[in-house]
């Protein structure tokens, strides 16, 4: 799908402040210090995931409305190859959901994969949230089964 009024691109410094929010709203349990410190550590390229990249989605205004970030994983669940591209987290703000954004910025992340040599692209969700699962599937995803996490402290 393409559409012209929609417009994804990398995101640069001065996109930091809307990148934050949009992140916070994604992940609420980080603090607005750690999200601005993890964007700040992207941009000084010290961040710890590489290749990485974050990927803006613009509206016909002009307005920061999603985003996709992106890295390359050497395994993902359900996964054969050793270079998965990986969504690492996407987003769209609730008045611009609906009209496409979305599956814009997951192309884009595709096709960002497919430039690094990437031959799968994975993603995941929390297993309660069922509109994420619902619209992953959408796009095209393939349910590859729920994984519970544990820890504990040493």
């Amino acid at each position: 799908m393409s559409d012209p009024r929609l417009i994804v691109r990398p995101a640069t410094p001065a996109d930091a402040n809307a990148w934050v929010e949009m992140r916070h709203a994604l992940w609420p349990e980080g603090t607005d210090a750690g999200h601005r410190d993890e964007v700040a550590q992207f941009f000084q390229g010290t961040f710890p995931r590489t290749p990485w990249a974050v990927l803006l989605a613009e509206d016909e205004t002009g307005a920061v409305v999603g985003f996709a970030e992106v890295s390359i994983r050497p395994y993902a669940e359900g996964c054969v190859t050793t270079r998965v591209a990986y969504l690492e987290g996407w987003y769209v703000r609730p008045e611009a959901r609906k009209q496409g954004m979305g599956r814009v910025l997951v192309a884009a992340a595709e096709n960002w994969g497919r430039a690094h040599g990437c031959r799968e692209f994975a993603s995941d969700t929390q297993p309660d949230n069922t509109t994420s699962a619902a619209t992953h599937l959408a796009l095209g995803f393939t349910d590859v089964g729920l994984v519970r996490c544990f820890r504990k402290d040493l």
